[in-house]
């Protein structure tokens, strides 16, 4: 039998991530024996190649100019592989996502002190991208599986990068002992619905299901698995400890692109696959939602170190990124891919300055040391502030757009059930401005004896800043973004 390599062509984004790791990983051999060497007590620590970081930032650059027009729907491998405009349109944003945590991170990686090759990083990186990309592109729950797993391990790895500071082997410990559970569970009710239905094809699946007990087991098991991923209540216990312990650049990675894309998948697989017991997942997923807003925002409120209260604040975020699955499925995938959109320009600017302050303040994250920041550097605290007020839905930010638009996807749903759900969550919405209000108020209005001096940033933090900070003033008032979103829905 002779392989059709023209399938490859319908996997462009896929390709191109792979030609990137090649590229990396040539360029990384290469280049190994002529970076310099610096002594650092009893360490030998390799210091960055500063051709590195830009290298990266025009391939990730090139990838999102090959894939950024949504292409036409096609399917791969025996229907196993499928792509349309909407599986495009997420993609990209995940790529974005990307190429800012590689812009960002370059600072990060130039401390003396940094215990690992710049190559590393990067190919881990593209590693956890591409396994998510097949995860979205999934029409069988093997390739599902594959992808899920290509994301997981390699995620495993960067969260363990800086594995001599900021406790990250424990947090690397903790979180792929927790994901190996859940990928245990998703895997056994995978295999409940295999042993259900007689196949692992999304669309046949989705012909066969009826409500039997078996049925229903396996799907409660696969959205427990696949809850962890996005951090949901009761799943979401690794989430804090993992964020505080990664590299902060690693934290803001994690938040946004891994969550944007297990929770596209989740959606989709709920209104494609489980379509026939809607009755019984909306009831699942009302009290997932409800407890995942309530109880975050309740603990967030008594953080005080500021990687934990973003862990918080994105579990709230993925109760509200849920609320997608309620409404029409094309109207519910648009909206929580503008949501994903939005939170990944205003979450990642929060991270990029958190990673800034922590390395002034000699590796504090406490919410204290923003007391009086804005006395010392008024512009990172302004921008630190648009962030914040988006991430709560104030308007006239992006952050207001994409909860009015995943509110009135919940709203499509039509169901008492739904209003109820969009209840708790408007409720919530007040709760969460409270909360990052907190921050607001320590840098403007808390006195700090002895504040961060005032200081400059490097070019990237700068560029990094300003890319995020267009996107949550553009995002929301030009519609062209939207429309990019919407139209293929």
């Amino acid at each position: 039998m002779n392989l059709d390599y023209s399938q490859f062509l319908n996997m462009m984004p896929e390709v191109t991530l792979m030609a990137i790791l090649i590229i990396v990983f040539i360029a990384d051999f290469v280049s190994a024996k002529q970076a310099p060497i610096v002594l650092t007590g009893s360490k030998d620590l390799v210091s960055p190649r500063p051709w590195f970081n830009p290298l990266m930032a025009l391939l990730m650059v090139a990838h999102i100019a090959i894939n950024i027009c949504p292409t036409e729907a096609s399917t791969t491998f025996e229907g196993m592989y499928y792509t349309n405009a909407s599986v495009s349109v997420i993609k990209t944003i995940l790529a974005l996502g990307t190429l800012i945590v590689f812009i960002q991170s370059k600072g990060w990686m130039s401390r003396p002190d940094t215990n690992f090759k710049e190559g590393e990083f990067y190919l881990l990186v593209i590693s956890t991208l591409l396994g998510m990309n097949m995860m979205i592109s999934s029409s069988h729950f093997l390739l599902f599986f594959l992808g899920l797993e290509m994301a997981s391990v390699p995620m495993a790895c960067l969260v363990a990068l800086d594995k001599y500071r900021h406790h990250s082997a424990e947090a690397a410990a903790k979180f792929i002992l927790t994901a190996t559970f859940s990928s245990g569970v998703m895997l056994y009710g995978i295999s409940f619905l295999y042993g259900a239905t007689g196949t692992l094809y999304f669309d046949a699946m989705a012909a066969k299901i009826v409500a039997t007990p078996m049925v229903i087991l396996g799907m409660v098991f696969f959205f427990s698995g696949l809850g962890f991923k996005i951090s949901l209540v009761p799943f979401h216990f690794w989430t804090a400890d993992a964020y505080q312990g990664a590299p902060t650049t690693i934290t803001g990675y994690l938040s946004v692109v891994s969550k944007g894309a297990a929770a596209f998948v989740l959606c989709v697989i709920l209104t494609k696959v489980f379509a026939p017991l809607a009755l019984y997942w909306h009831n699942l997923l009302a009290i997932v939602i409800v407890l995942s807003i309530t109880v975050a925002n309740l603990f967030a409120i008594r953080q005080s170190e500021l990687k934990r209260f973003m862990a918080f604040s994105s579990v709230s975020q993925a109760g509200y990124i849920m609320l997608a699955a309620y409404g029409d499925a094309h109207m519910g995938l648009a909206a929580l891919s503008y949501y994903v959109l939005v939170y990944v320009v205003a979450n990642l600017c929060v991270f990029t300055i958190i990673s800034v302050i922590e390395e002034k303040n000699n590796g504090a994250t406490e919410m204290a040391a923003y007391n009086g920041l804005y006395a010392t550097n008024p512009k990172l605290a302004f921008l630190m502030t648009l962030a914040l007020f988006s991430l709560g839905g104030i308007p006239p930010f992006a952050g207001m757009f994409s909860k009015f638009f995943i509110f009135m996807a919940a709203v499509e749903g039509g169901s008492t059930l739904s209003y109820v759900v969009l209840f708790v969550a408007l409720i919530n919405t007040v709760i969460s401005l409270y909360y990052y209000l907190l921050i607001v108020k320590a840098m403007y209005i808390n006195k700090n004896d002895n504040p961060l001096p005032a200081f400059t940033s490097d070019c990237n933090t700068k560029i990094a800043l300003a890319l995020c900070t267009f996107g949550i003033v553009a995002f929301g008032v030009c519609s062209y973004f939207y429309e990019w979103i919407v139209n293929p829905f």
